[in-house]
């Protein structure tokens, strides 16, 4: 590498960090609901371990048990050392992807509806949304994506990977169903698909997509498939924890509902449910998926120790919208999403404390830290400009004495 190509580096570095956008990987070690930052021991307010699953010592010492019962060549093995297509599937990864399916055939049945799905699980949020919008229209149709403003920079990197001379996009306004339906107008006779992409739950607003009425508008226009991440509603949403599309009874109605296990589920790796040829489709088209490594058998038999005992975990999930709302209504009207003069209900547990300026944000990050909460700024490109916000992220272990300390420090 060149002296200047070192310097222009260090340079473009330098610039980060005068504007308060500079990051560092943190030094950390992990102490149950804490964490232990430059010899401290701060409550944990930043991550997404949302039924707090992920610090429950107990849980894994029950999964560890579950293990040391099985015969040595029974045990999960600790690496697939092969993509899924070569060796790398396994029977641990098979029962998985059955039980999700069984998970949201249960759901559907329960509403009357009958409409069934196959899975297909990956190695991430990020492999899933990169690799799926991409081998979706590797078919030769004239497509459109219409995403939400504020969908996940993985989502947007598979849009960008998806353009091509039959397959372009445009972006509505954030929950802009107004904007969307001029864009689904605006789509002449020549478009013969339109893919609609939105989160659930927004991950750094915190808000929630009006799923009820994306379908009111697939169901005006028979080009329209609806491509809907969960990553931050599974596990707490739902009467099972199925996501927000199981509370608003839209499941059926989605043709690609995808979702991960590396923030509720305090697992790793991500899903999609979608029509078998969809899955044979995505098995022979989808990049991440053919030419990754798949995940350890050990990390899908975790999964699948989770999965079964999230449908039961309606009290945590009850807690956890109770703690939420607590801490969303105690944010000054100033510091909110949307300004209001009333209460606000549950959206999910990302409550976020918008303070614009970038320098004020890394401040006030600075005093939560020193009063005990590890809690964190997040600064543009992550969010658009001057919406620089501390994430406050509740979870189903704090109690309502956390969340009342929190509050009093804000």
């Amino acid at each position: 590498m060149t002296a200047f190509i070192i310097n222009r580096l260090q340079e473009s570095l330098d610039a980060l960090v005068a504007a308060k956008q500079y990051r560092q990987i943190p030094n950390l070690q992990h102490d149950g609901q804490c964490v232990i930052s430059e010899g401290k021991r701060l409550l944990n307010i930043a991550s997404n371990d949302y039924l707090g699953l992920g610090s429950d010592k107990q849980l894994q010492r029950e999964f560890l048990n579950q293990l040391s019962q099985l015969p040595v060549d029974n045990v999960p093995r600790m690496s697939a050392t092969s993509s899924r297509l070569l060796t790398g599937n396994d029977e641990q990864l098979q029962a998985l992807e059955s039980e999700l399916q069984s998970w949201y055939q249960n759901s559907v049945n329960k509403k009357m509806l009958s409409p069934s799905k196959s899975v297909l699980v990956f190695n991430s949020g990020y492999h899933a949304n990169i690799g799926l919008l991409p081998a979706l229209t590797a078919l030769p149709v004239k497509t459109i994506i219409l995403a939400d403003k504020l969908v996940h920079a993985s989502i947007i990197d598979g849009i960008r990977l998806s353009q091509s001379k039959l397959v372009s996009y445009r972006r509505y306004r954030h929950n802009d169903y107004e904007h969307l339906a001029k864009f689904i107008e605006q789509a002449d006779s020549s478009v013969e698909r339109i893919i609609i992409v939105t989160e659930s739950i927004f991950s750094m607003d915190g808000d929630r997509a009006d799923l009820a009425q994306l379908v009111q508008l697939k169901a005006k226009d028979a080009r329209i498939e609806l491509y809907i991440d969960e990553a931050h509603a599974i596990g707490i949403l739902g009467d099972t924890g199925l996501g927000l599309a199981e509370e608003t009874q839209t499941l059926a109605d989605i043709d690609y509902l995808v979702g991960t296990f590396g923030k509720a589920f305090a697992s790793i790796g991500a899903y999609i449910m979608c029509d078998e040829v969809v899955k044979q489709w995505l098995v022979n088209q989808m990049r991440p998926l053919i030419f990754s490594t798949a995940l350890p058998p050990i990390n899908h038999a975790w999964t699948r120790f989770i999965l079964a005992k999230i449908p039961s975990l309606t009290e945590q999930r009850l807690h956890l919208a109770q703690l939420s709302t607590t801490l969303s209504n105690a944010i000054p009207k100033r510091y909110r999403v949307l300004s209001t003069n009333q209460d606000l209900g549950y959206d999910s547990p990302i409550v976020p404390y918008i303070l614009g300026d970038n320098a004020l944000t890394v401040e006030k990050a600075k005093q939560l830290q020193a009063a005990g909460f590890y809690a964190l700024p997040v600064r543009p490109p992550t969010v658009p400009t001057n919406t620089a916000r501390i994430r406050l992220v509740m979870n189903a272990a704090l109690s309502h004495e956390d969340c009342q300390r929190l509050i009093a420090h804000l």
